[in-house]
């Protein structure tokens, strides 16, 4: 069992930066995949980001040369940067840690002002 905790979200205008943080209860480094998703408001939930083991990554086209993913195993910790922010990247944001079941943290809130 995994418990997932993020923090890292607030309010910035548009152009700014945030850097979300996903801390685990256990060792992440036999967990395959880890990722972000995001819920923006009357909108279905987004997959974002993810990270595997060995540290291939893969990002939905909306966030590409702009979001960057990271983990750090030694601090059982996911990261999420987010650099040239824009309004349409207002939503809960979510990480996950992909195992035989899917753990979920509970979601930080990102507004981005224009």
């Amino acid at each position: 069992q995994v418990q997932l905790v993020e923090s890292g979200g607030g309010l910035v205008q548009a152009g700014g930066s945030l850097r979300l943080s996903c801390a685990a209860s256990r060792s992440i480094s036999s967990i395959n995949s880890m990722g972000w998703y995001r819920q923006a408001p009357g909108k279905q939930r987004e997959w974002v980001a993810l990270i595997t083991s060995t540290g291939s990554i893969a990002a939905t086209d909306s966030v590409k040369g702009r979001f960057t993913i990271s983990r750090d195993n030694a601090r059982n910790t996911l990261y999420l940067q987010m650099n040239s922010l824009k309004p349409e990247d207002t939503a809960v944001y979510y990480c996950y840690a992909q195992t035989s079941i899917t753990y979920w943290g509970q979601g930080t809130q990102v507004t981005v002002s224009s």
